[in-house]
């Protein structure tokens, strides 16, 4: 461990508050370079602190002013003060009233953590550790309390002062420009749920009626003029209301919920209590601005937000080591929200992809933690697709193997026990257990054991005996600080197809327990038998994808071919098409690493050609089954040597191919799939979008699309985002003629939009052209881009280094280079982005030797820097392990 690297929090360690703060009541007088915060803390020590116990509150970068014990101002030699630290000595032995003055500066706080000020508008941001930045506290999520916030502005500069919970009181001060308000939040929360936000905002509102009757105010606020983008956002808010009512039975418990979309914004989104502050990119849509994607992300963003209020902020975490408990359930509700709206079987693929895409990944390589960590240096980094991503893997294969009943029957029992409380996984699962009667001892290591789990499935059958076998055997890779693991409990969704495309049914089966359809691997090996079966099925494994496993069977393309065409589960009929997909794209890689010619195997093409034709399908479904696996995903399976340049010219090469072969089939269904009307960004709508685009980037890659007519005319009809910008995508990604123009007239229609630019600046760093790393210096001297908003960094140099494999991966190693530069540039500034920019270096040491050892010396430079934030260390330290 190098000297500046933080010691590590580990959870053996974890111990209650000697002290606990019962309420919390602040007086927050706002100035862009001095605000006062006055902060007058109830605290009682616990019955397990000895007397003499000295008060210890956290701190970060603070200045403080006062200091007073019960009215008493306390002198300099009972206390000691530092910007990270505040301790008192010699308390009461009963319980006391601590007042604290802290000065801020909100202006200068480019690290969007704590209060900051950003475009005029004052803002808070306290998860992880932001609240320490404001007053000194026991920051940390199991301090629980009754919050009641006086909020203080000049009048002209923040005529809306928002807090957490109800509205109190609200006036002018006389004799002053100033005004204020105050707000209570009857509900104990933690510290990092702590929110307030002071500006010259518009207000959209709208009104909900709970289950019981009650009237609920809803409140949008934006920046002035995107008033009309709200809508959607709006909608969004009050279904996620009605469905978590009707699905989970929890009922809103406030007067009002108000939203906040602020530009300037580290994460997507934050659940603060009765006070949900979002990324402006996660509230305002209009067809103009906003693609179908983004219309589905806000809906899905909106309802994680508004489900936290009961996962997440009703009940919390013990400790951050759960986070998962929190993020990872609230994923998982949220996931079913969305399959609800829309079509669940796209929205599991979808789901999916990004798992593979994000946390499959994150898993193999430096990074890989369990689902609940049990030692950090840095919470912030934790913040991770596993958290998040796999851990709603976890709750659904729970919801799997327990059935939906005894599953809704522990998350009542979790509601009723928990309410009020900051909790743990153990917590959790032992209701589950209670509920069902089951042992779910076994199960508990999936929050233990990091790695992605093997699944080998080996089939036989036999025709006189009438009987099909399978052998199913698990394995869990060595991960970092993980050599040795223990089977799983592994929920393996199965159904054996019959040679006329129908599922066997009323079948004997015998090896395993079974809950329904989903046979309960335990074991290291388990010999699974089904009797009485008429003809040689075949199987459909791990149906809707229902554990996150790799899945090694003995299937030929032959039989995946006929799953892709006749499994009766939607998402094995996409699985299996992308299995024959992938395995094409990796011959075709090592053919074009060995300079030999690519060739794609007919029956591929026919099985696309099938796909497109098939009017029986959902055309969402459809757009998902023709779309090749991602550079990444190849990558991953690919796993050693891994030249990304290969990889891109192989997929290339493919996707060129089936449109050449397929170039009629696929102009008909381009032309059918035309939308009438006006642009709606329902799920019909935007299926067949999705399926019309999916087709021109065929066409466009396609001999018969270089002479860029068709994109074109894709682009100069487009009357929303959605198509506008996947035209511009094809003709810039194909080098088309009129690319150059056709990027300028999109800059120009949109340059007073920065999360339209965003997709420009997007789309240009994932060119896969050896000039792109140029393209993307030059853009971040554009008007439009800022090195000081999260947004564009992730929409620039973000999508840079995550989402064009061959140009950020290039053998002379100048992506790695610039991407250190820029690490340790914005490291100055906002180390949390800097750290998220850091992590694109996680899979550096499944690359070929000399892409290996230039990344390695991009990450040592940043290493060797003697003064980088404990956000990016963690990163790098841990990549270099």
């Amino acid at each position: 461990m190098r000297p500046d690297t933080p010691a590590p929090v580990r959870l053996e360690d974890y111990r209650p508050t000697d002290f606990a703060i019962d309420t919390v009541s602040l007086d927050i007088r706002l100035a862009p370079k001095a605000t006062q915060v006055r902060a007058r803390l109830a605290i009682r020590r616990r019955d397990t602190a000895a007397q003499g116990t000295p008060l210890v509150l956290d701190g970060d970068e603070l200045d403080l002013v006062s200091l007073a014990l019960d009215g008493r101002p306390l002198a300099a030699d009972e206390y000691t003060a530092a910007p990270d630290r505040l301790e008192i000595r010699a308390l009461p032995e009963g319980p006391f009233v601590l007042e604290i003055e802290t000065r801020l500066d909100p202006d200068a706080n480019t690290k969007l953590m704590g209060l900051y000020r950003s475009s005029g508008t004052y803002c808070t941001q306290c998860e992880a550790e932001g609240f320490r930045r404001i007053t000194y506290f026991l920051d940390r999520p199991d301090c629980l309390s009754v919050y009641t916030t006086r909020i203080e502005a000049r009048e002209s500069d923040a005529p809306v002062l928002l807090g957490n919970g109800n509205p109190v009181e609200a006036g002018r001060i006389e004799g002053t420009d100033r005004h204020y308000a105050v707000w209570h939040d009857p509900h104990p929360k933690p510290a990092y749920l702590f929110a307030m936000v002071a500006g010259d905002l518009a207000r959209v509102s709208d009104r909900f009626t709970t289950a019981d009757g009650r009237d609920v105010a809803l409140n949008i606020y934006v920046e002035h003029g995107n008033e009309g983008a709200c809508d959607w956002a709006m909608d969004s808010l009050k279904r996620s209301m009605r469905w978590d009512e009707e699905v989970f039975g929890r009922i809103y418990d406030l007067e009002v919920f108000n939203i906040v979309a602020v530009s300037d914004f580290n994460m997507g989104a934050m659940e603060n209590k009765g006070l949900n502050i979002f990324n402006d990119k996660y509230v305002l849509a209009s067809p103009d601005t906003a693609t179908d994607q983004d219309y589905a992300g806000i809906e899905a963003v909106i309802a994680h937000e508004y489900f936290h209020n009961w996962t997440g902020n009703r009940i919390t975490c013990r400790d951050w080591f759960q986070l998962c408990l929190k993020e990872g359930l609230t994923v998982f509700r949220d996931q079913e929200f969305s399959s609800d709206m829309r079509s669940r079987p796209v929205k599991r693929i979808a789901d999916v992809r990004l798992l593979k895409s994000h946390q499959f990944p994150e898993d193999a390589g430096p990074l890989a933690h369990p689902v609940r960590p049990r030692l950090y240096h840095e919470i912030n980094n934790f913040y991770t697709a596993t958290v998040y991503e796999k851990g709603a893997e976890v709750v659904r294969m729970l919801k799997a193997l327990l059935g939906p009943e005894d599953f809704r029957a522990g998350m009542d029992l979790f509601f009723d026990r928990h309410d009020g409380e900051a909790t743990t996984v153990e917590a959790f699962l032992a209701c589950f257990q209670e509920a069902s009667g089951r042992d779910l001892a076994q199960f508990s290591l999936w929050y233990e054991q990091a790695g992605t789990p093997t699944l080998t499935v080996d089939s036989k059958y036999e025709p006189e005996a009438r009987r099909f076998t399978m052998t199913v055997r698990q394995s869990v890779p060595p991960t970092p600080k993980q050599s040795a693991k223990k089977p799983m409990t592994i929920p393996l969704k199965a159904a054996l197809i019959g040679p006329d495309g129908t599922e066997m049914t009323g079948l004997s089966v015998a090896g395993a327990e079974m809950t329904g359809d989903t046979l309960h691997i335990r074991n290291p090996s388990h010999m699974i038998v089904f009797s009485d079966v008429p003809a040689r099925p075949v199987p459909s494994l791990l149906r809707e994808f229902s554990a996150p496993v790799h899945l090694k069977s003995d299937l030929s393309d032959a039989d995946l071919l006929f799953l892709a065409a006749r499994d009766t589960d939607p998402f094995n009929r996409w699985q299996a098409l992308q299995s024959v997909a992938l395995s094409a794209l990796i011959k075709a890689t090592q053919a074009a690493a060995s300079q030999r010619p690519i060739t794609v195997d007919p029956a591929l093409v026919e099985a696309f050609g099938a796909n497109i034709a098939d009017d029986s399908l959902d055309p969402a479904f459809r757009a998902l089954c023709l779309q090749l696996p991602g550079e990444t995903d190849l990558a991953r399976e690919i796993g050693k040597d891994v030249d990304p340049e290969a990889i891109c010219q192989a997929r290339r090469q493919v996707r060129a191919t089936i449109a050449d072969a397929l170039a009629e089939t696929m102009l008909a269904t381009y032309t059918a799939m035309t939308s009438p009307g006006p642009f709606s960004p329902d799920a019909a709508a935007s299926g067949r979008r999705a399926l019309r685009n999916v087709l021109l980037e065929y066409l466009g890659h396609g001999t018969g699309g270089q002479d860029g007519t068709l994109a074109q005319a894709h682009f100069d009809a487009a009357d929303n985002m959605t198509d506008r910008a996947a035209a511009l995508g094809v003709l810039v990604h194909a080098r088309l003629p009129g690319h150059e123009e056709a990027l300028a007239a999109f800059a120009d229609r949109h340059a007073g939009t920065p999360l339209a630019l965003d997709k420009w600046f997007t789309i240009q760093a994932t060119a896969p052209f050896g000039d792109a790393l140029e393209t993307v210096k030059r853009l971040t001297a554009h008007p439009g881009f800022s090195m000081g908003n999260p947004n564009r960094v992730r929409a620039l140099i973000g999508a840079f280094a995550t989402g064009n494999q061959s140009q950020f991966n290039q053998a002379d190693g100048a992506g790695f280079d610039y991407l250190a530069e820029v690490v340790l540039g914005l490291d100055k500034t906002n180390p949390q982005v800097a750290a998220r920019l850091a992590s694109a270096f996680r899979s550096w040491r499944a690359l070929e030797p000399e892409r290996q050892a230039r990344a390695e010396a991009a990450l040592r430079h940043v290493a060797a820097t003697g003064e980088l934030s404990p956000d990016v260390r963690d990163i790098v330290d841990r990549c270099l392990q």
